[in-house]
């Protein structure tokens, strides 16, 4: 890890990697008004390891990363790239008083079936073009 890609922050070195994973996981858990607690539960974890990923003290497994994918419908691009919208995930009415362990699931099984159906899409788009 270069001195470039890490930042002081409270006295303790931080991937810029991580913090700008978390602060897009943050974002987007934000804009889907779901709680730390509620993605805490949906990935298996504690709250405090949430806060702690979005703030970029902790990193996050690939199958975590995986799971909050789909639950935002978003590809695993989003995380990636500072240049890419996090305007691009998927959205649609989702309406009750409070969210239960299960409903995540359902929305996040519902976004992998309508992140396929785009990806496919575009293959068949891309294979049209090509001829």
């Amino acid at each position: 890890m270069t001195k470039k890609d890490t930042l002081r922050i409270g006295g303790k070195l931080m991937n810029s990697t991580f913090k700008n994973i978390g602060f897009r996981i943050k974002t987007l858990r934000e804009r889907s008004s779901f709680s730390q607690s509620n993605i805490a539960k949906y990935l298996k974890v504690d709250q405090s390891f949430i806060s702690k990923i979005e703030s970029g003290e902790r990193s996050l497994s690939t199958d975590m990363l995986d799971k909050l994918t789909a639950l935002f419908g978003v590809d695993l691009t989003a995380f990636e790239d500072s240049c890419i919208s996090l305007d691009k995930n998927l959205t649609f009415a989702f309406r009750a008083s409070e969210i239960a362990d299960q409903d995540l699931d359902a929305i996040s099984a519902i976004n992998q079936i309508a992140l396929n159906c785009n990806f496919m899409t575009t293959l068949l788009e891309i294979e049209a073009k090509n001829g």
